[in-house]
């Protein structure tokens, strides 16, 4: 029984498909990467995995998504279509050597994977790498801009949206007071849609997200997996960094007390001004908190690491801050020394947080993240958002009240209460436990009928929550 799982080419869309495809090859299922030019995974840290080139025709330049976003995204969608469906058709024809191909799993980003197993009659389900909250406020975002060809003013934007509280206007993942070109709003319309898919898989928790993915369901009437948090569900030595981490940061880590280490990372995409990060600095520096820090070669704009850091800041800092490249992110998360976490809030840094009970303080940059923080703060009440322009004395008061003060009590506790839920969900007859087992029981369906594929599969399928 072989699976193909088809990611889009960043490091937080590769991690969650690359954990999912561990998942399912433990229950028995052999696993095909099939992946662009761009961004590559290395195929030595999967050896049980087959990997596919999927020629791009992009280029290998690892900067070329930050100069053009858009433009990676529709040449991938564009030019992929057809290497895939000569890898699928190959597998298909030789079925009786390597199994019969019982499903193809794809990030909605690579979209253009509806039509090709549509074609092929394969069938096929969508990973959802963010949360349902999010799919929700595309879904509304899509239908303002749909009724509101003229933009809202810009007074409104700290509004709360009907039938999406506490979100605001200024949260939704497109503005509305000003126009936005409709090949975004295009490109929207092809994230919410399902297309032939069969159903989605979540990496994500029903006691965390269970009222908006029931929502969900019926809206789309397919089954939902759920089976987040994915980190708890893989091998802790799995791999899935396209980066080279720096695991000296573990032995600093190892001499620090119990929660009182700040972990502070902006993600993989994030990229900041460089006053921004002369704030972030200040404001550790003057919190007294030891801190660990991840300053990745191009998170500042124009800069190769750390040459904005204020004259004299490392010096100051001494032995109260580590400043490195990139880490193990989920064994530092899970590091006794960790107190709390300053996040872009993706949803796989905010999934591995909330795994480890650690409050948060929220730095939204893009796409999903603003949305997340929101649920974080007003929502879940685990973390404290950090309205731009960023200044010292917030971020200072901030991880204060995350880190030690008796003001942040309770928000330590929730995501101490968040962690136990989701521990209860991992381990045996709890809610992501068995939607493993479901979606493993789903996709050997599929194998079954294969041959008899018809779109109204999804009849054969459990419907789970």
């Amino acid at each position: 029984m072989r699976v193909v799982l088809v990611p889009f080419p960043l490091q937080g869309h590769i991690t969650p498909m690359l954990q999912l495809g561990s998942m399912l090859h433990s229950k028995g299922f052999s696993i095909t990467i099939a992946h662009t030019d761009h961004n590559p995974p290395n195929p030595s840290n999967h050896p049980n995995f087959t990997f596919v080139n999927l020629p791009d025709q992009l280029g290998r330049g690892a900067d070329i998504y930050f100069q053009n976003p858009l433009s990676v995204i529709f040449g991938i969608n564009s030019n992929c279509g057809e290497p895939l469906r000569n890898v699928l058709s190959e597998m298909i024809e030789n079925q009786e050597r390597d199994g019969i191909l019982a499903c193809v799993i794809y990030d909605p980003l690579v979209y253009f994977v509806d039509s090709v197993v549509k074609e092929l009659q394969i069938p096929s389900l969508i990973l959802r790498i963010t949360g349902s909250v999010y799919l929700k406020a595309l879904r509304v975002n899509i239908q303002l801009h749909e009724e509101n060809p003229y933009v809202i003013p810009e007074s409104m934007l700290l509004e709360k949206v009907s039938n999406l509280e506490p979100l605001r206007f200024k949260d939704l993942p497109s503005p509305l007071h000003v126009k936005v070109p409709e090949v975004v709003i295009q490109l929207q319309r092809n994230l919410i849609d399902k297309g032939s898919s069969l159903g989605f898989v979540w990496n994500s928790v029903d006691d965390i997200e269970g009222s908006i993915l029931s929502e969900l369901k019926q809206q789309y009437n397919v089954p939902f997996f759920s089976i987040g948090p994915f980190h708890k569900l893989v091998p802790p030595s799995l791999s899935t960094s396209l980066m080279e981490e720096d695991k000296s940061c573990i032995e600093w880590l190892d001499k620090q007390s119990p929660k009182s280490v700040l972990y502070v990372s902006f993600g993989s995409l994030a990229t900041l001004e460089s006053r921004d990060l002369v704030e972030v600095s200040r404001g550790l520096a003057q919190s007294e908190q030891h801190f660990l820090w991840v300053i990745r070669p191009g998170l500042i704009k124009g800069s190769k690491w750390i040459e904005d850091l204020p004259e004299g800041f490392i010096e100051e800092i001494g032995q109260k801050g580590l400043i490195v490249k990139w880490v193990p992110q989920r064994e530092v998360l899970s590091h006794f020394a960790i107190g709390a976490f300053l996040s872009q809030c993706g949803w796989n840094s905010v999934m591995e947080s909330l795994g480890e009970g650690l409050p948060m303080i929220c730095k939204p940059c893009h796409a999903d993240q603003k949305v997340i923080a929101r649920y974080l703060t007003h929502v879940w009440k685990i973390g404290i958002l950090l309205d731009d322009p960023l200044d010292r004395e917030s971020i200072e008061k901030s991880i204060r009240k995350v880190m030690i003060d008796e003001e942040g009590k309770d928000m330590r506790e929730n995501a101490m209460n968040l962690k136990q839920k989701i521990d209860a969900s991992v381990n045996e007859g709890g809610s992501s436990y068995k939607s493993l087992n479901d979606l493993a029981d789903s996709l050997r369906q599929m194998e079954m009928f294969r041959l008899s594929y018809t779109f109204s599969f999804f009849f054969f399928l459990p419907i789970t929550s």
